[in-house]
């Protein structure tokens, strides 16, 4: 699922970054074509494992070349830090197929954690360079957001830090400790960013709430045996609380935005599905903490609010994305 709304979303940028034509028509379906055939594969567990491997494995390949290809042609160098995301992304879930297949022992969790990881970054990132921009833009008032460069810097130093201790090395002590360092650093980031007037904008507050559940998440990996909590509700905080919301937020403005809709009007429904989510995370990573014998309770209710969520993004945005442009531009 991540890979998909990245890969969409990086599709559209890219395009708007280089000026350069990305994937759209058959060759855009082509692609699609290959992520839906892997994922039809998966139903029929491991007996067809090297199949949907190989259709996966080409799909990422074909985006790797789809998004490099302008980058390279006019020379965009600086957007290399995203490519070479997607890159290991690749790797990793070659090592997850590997894994799977028996092939590999640590396979199946280099490419499970480590693509969450990645992904995490990837958001850091892409959130660092749109966010305080949709900011600016969407309060309605004069606004001078604060970043720093050394935490910039620092951010990316320690993520990578804390996927290969983590990850490879496997030394949960050394993780705890960057993980509390980039809770801090993201904290500072979070604090630079906020202005009153995003409490008004569902797209902008489910943006700001979504990076506070990353920020979260890596407060709990730094204190989960400290607190004697499961580590595994940090990377519901990154997944349930980080992904999930962010990628609602970011296809409810996109949607709008490059179809010629006014992004200051969205369906009053979304909001609905943006608080749902946001419930549906206190649901699967706070309360267990503290009420962990109805920890099934708690899953079933977050899978429930997570599925009516993006229902209802579907029925309120499915007349605006398959009909052409309303301003008559192309796409």
């Amino acid at each position: 699922y991540s890979l998909a709304v990245i890969s969409g979303f990086l599709l559209t940028a890219v395009k708007n970054w280089t000026g350069v034509q990305t994937l759209h028509g058959p060759w855009l379906l082509g692609l699609f074509i290959l992520w839906v055939i892997a994922r039809i594969l998966f139903l029929f567990g491991t007996s067809l494992i090297f199949v949907a491997a190989l259709f996966d494995m080409l799909f990422m390949l074909c985006l790797i070349f789809a998004i490099a290809s302008p980058i390279i042609k006019v020379r965009q160098w600086k957007q290399l830090a995203i490519l070479s995301k997607i890159v290991l992304l690749t790797i990793g879930n070659g090592l997850f197929y590997l894994g799977a297949a028996g092939l590999l022992e640590q396979g199946v969790y280099w490419g499970i954690y480590g693509g969450l990881i990645l992904i995490i970054a990837l958001i850091l990132t892409l959130g660092r360079r749109v966010i305080p921009f949709f900011i600016q833009g969407g309060v309605g008032y004069p606004v001078q957001l604060v970043n720093y460069k050394w935490i910039d810097r620092s951010s990316l130093v320690l993520l990578l830090a804390f996927f290969i201790v983590f990850v490879f090395v496997g030394n949960k002590q050394i993780s705890a400790i960057i993980s509390l360092a980039l809770f801090f650093i993201t904290t500072i980031r979070l604090f630079g960013w906020h202005t009153p007037g995003i409490w008004k904008k569902p797209l902008l507050w489910s943006l700001f709430i979504a990076f506070i559940f990353i920020d979260l998440g890596f407060l709990l990996f730094a204190v989960s045996d400290l607190l004697k909590i499961p580590t595994m509700l940090a990377f519901h905080a990154f997944s349930y609380g980080g992904i999930g919301i962010v990628t609602l937020g970011m296809m409810s403005r996109v949607s709008l935005g490059h179809t010629g809709r006014d992004i200051q009007s969205p369906p009053k429904a979304i909001t609905l599905s943006f608080i749902l989510l946001v419930v549906g995370g206190v649901c699967r990573v706070f309360l267990p903490i503290f009420d962990m014998d109805h920890y099934v309770t708690w899953i079933l209710l977050s899978q429930i609010f997570w599925a009516v969520a993006y229902l209802i993004f579907v029925i309120s945005y499915a007349h605006i994305l398959i009909k052409p442009r309303i301003d008559g531009q192309f796409g």
